[in-house]
């Protein structure tokens, strides 16, 4: 960033971390500004289909000349860097900065920078945000960021500057003194999730939900959200909270804003229903967390309707805590390979479910398209089938279904 001239620090920043949360929190946050009038800059990972979804202006996402553009002229400041031996950016390092670059070109109001991985080490943490947020903390990336819900803390706490707000979401105990603790030395002001309120409302469908607001600076009954399940009212009551935050350093947000943008807002890949007939989910759920939590929801939306399952986990997830949440109500599985070279040690996750659910019938199927389908055989009579794990998976789950 400085052999580009810090582009990073020319613009308003938010900056989210979180296990789990963090892309739909950032979606949110970044939807409500933009329905308020702001162009809003949000930089995400992972990408399901294209790297352009990564970096997006209101929603649009980068073309492919300028993602093109901007790889060449960090091309050319890692080849300065290379003449006094600077070590070589990696790839998310290079995805970072091509997006600071292009939202300070772009002269966006505000952009929304979400974390790959932790927060104190990560290629995002080169910025002064005006607030940060950590939306949830739990076991995921162990190698790296520590085997203890405290270490684990510890690095996203990375994300906190000196007296910038700090929105958390719900925390488990031993997260929570820590980022509580650095805050405090950081002399950042500390605000729950807790201050809004989302309730449910009386419709609760796999296309969205009603809810009820009770936020600091909002109060709305009845509102259509388009993101269905209980932990999007989690991430939306983050959201909301740091959008009030926002709001007191001079940022104008109307409830109408806060309508348009839960109303429309969409995040694929995320409990999203990609066939009706017969019913087909995708969900990312590649950690314990986020299998506990679409377990939750789809226990709650679907209760007496049994799935047929297809998953796969790359290599550096922990497979048998996150299938541990995947049996109840499946009556099918099929175990398949994540693309690329993380996905090599994908049978692993066939020889675990045998283990955890020996009634439960289970195949594996290395060809992801040849996995969806043996799944959709094993249909039968009122049954719905999900599609789990990595990224990898869905990318090309998805596109069987969408043709995206």
């Amino acid at each position: 960033m400085n052999a580009m001239g810090n582009p990073q620090l020319k613009i308003p920043c938010v900056h989210v971390a979180g296990t789990n949360g963090k892309g739909s929190t950032s979606l949110l946050i970044s939807a409500i500004l933009a329905c308020a009038g702001y162009r809003v800059g949000r930089f995400t990972s992972p990408h399901l289909h294209s790297y352009f979804e990564r970096i997006t202006i209101n929603g649009q996402e980068i073309a492919g000349y300028d993602f093109n553009h901007y790889l060449d002229v960090i091309d050319n400041c890692i080849e300065k860097m290379q003449i006094t031996r600077e070590e070589h950016p990696t790839e998310f390092e290079v995805l970072t900065a091509v997006a600071y670059q292009y939202f300070a070109d772009q002269k966006v109001d505000i952009a929304v920078m979400e974390t790959g991985l932790g927060g104190r080490y990560d290629s995002t943490n080169v910025i002064e945000p005006l607030l940060s947020v950590i939306t949830s903390i739990d076991y995921d990336h162990t190698a790296v960021l520590g085997n203890t819900l405290e270490e684990i803390a510890y690095n996203k706490a990375g994300i906190i500057k000196r007296r910038v707000p700090v929105v958390i979401g719900q925390l488990p105990e031993p997260a929570l003194e820590v980022v509580v603790g650095y805050a405090a030395d950081m002399q950042a002001p500390l605000y729950s999730t807790s201050l809004s309120q989302v309730v449910p409302g009386e419709l609760q469908t796999l296309t969205g939900q009603s809810v009820n607001i009770v936020a600091p600076t909002h109060s709305l009954d009845e509102v259509w959200f388009s993101l269905p399940g209980a932990f999007q009212r989690e991430n939306l009551a983050c959201a909301l909270t740091a959008v009030s935050v926002l709001e007191e350093q001079g940022w104008k947000v109307k409830d109408q804003h806060i309508l348009d943008a839960l109303f429309s807002a969409y995040i694929p890949g995320r409990l999203e229903m990609v066939s009706r007939q017969p019913l087909v989910l995708v969900d990312a759920a590649h950690n314990p967390h986020a299998a506990r939590s679409m377990s939750r929801s789809l226990h709650d939306l679907l209760p007496d309707r049994k799935r047929v399952l297809v998953c796969g986990m790359v290599n550096d997830k922990d497979a048998w805590n996150t299938l541990k949440y995947l049996g109840k109500n499946t009556c099918y599985c099929v175990i398949t390979r994540p693309q690329g070279e993380r996905g090599s040690n994908w049978f692993r996750v066939y020889e675990y479910w045998e283990e955890l659910f020996p009634d439960i019938p289970v195949q594996a199927t290395e060809n992801i398209v040849e996995a969806v389908e043996q799944g959709i055989s094993n249909l039968r009579s009122n049954q719905y089938m999900l599609v789990t794990g990595s990224f990898y998976v869905l990318d090309q789950a998805r596109r069987y279904f969408t043709g995206d």
